[in-house]
């Protein structure tokens, strides 16, 4: 009897809260997020529009965005290893498909904002989308976003507006593509 002292049961009590506190948490799932409403996906679609997001994130045939390839980015079929050989007076050069820009800090390419889970942004959260939109960092904590995305215009868009975006983008059906990382320019 004496292996029962008021101090050991006790301390097995405790123990057994916490072990079945530890169980029913692991078991418990964080709520989901809200799924977005229908304004609140139109006033994003009408946002991503007025801004002209189709101009550099869909590849161009002929002039025109190519609506098959909405929002796909850099086509991963289209090499480019470095930047393009420009005349004097010249800063920039832009690709055939519109979605590679040579600047004077490096070549960048337009990223796939589809909901691919492995190229696109199909794995990324809200808070990762406004991050990414205020900081000018890639999901939000990686590499500077590369000019000539004008994060620094979209940083001052409000937080309603910036999820309505990210709502819409949510609905763009996936399509795999793997855009390359930056040419950083040579120093």
């Amino acid at each position: 009897m004496r292996f029962f002292t008021p101090f050991r049961v006790l301390l097995a009590a405790c123990l057994l809260i916490a072990l079945s506190a530890t169980v029913f948490m692991a078991q418990t799932k964080a709520p989901a997020a809200a799924p977005a409403s229908a304004d609140q996906v139109a006033r994003g679609k009408y946002l991503v529009t007025i801004q002209d997001c189709n101009g550099c994130h869909t590849p161009f045939v002929n002039g025109e965005p190519d609506l098959k390839r909405m929002f796909m980015g850099h086509p991963e079929s289209e090499k480019i290893t470095g930047p393009p050989m420009k005349q004097a007076g010249w800063a920039t050069a832009i690709s055939d498909s519109n979605t590679a820009w040579s600047t004077p800090v490096g070549v960048a390419f337009t990223s796939n904002l589809t909901q691919d889970m492995d190229t696109g942004i199909g794995k990324w959260t809200e808070d990762m989308f406004l991050k990414a939109i205020r900081t000018g960092k890639h999901l939000g904590a990686g590499r500077a976003i590369m000019p000539p995305m004008p994060w620094k215009m979209y940083s001052n868009a409000t937080d309603a507006d910036l999820k309505a975006i990210f709502a819409y983008l949510k609905t763009v059906p996936p399509i795999k593509n793997k855009v390359p990382d930056p040419i950083m320019a040579k120093k």
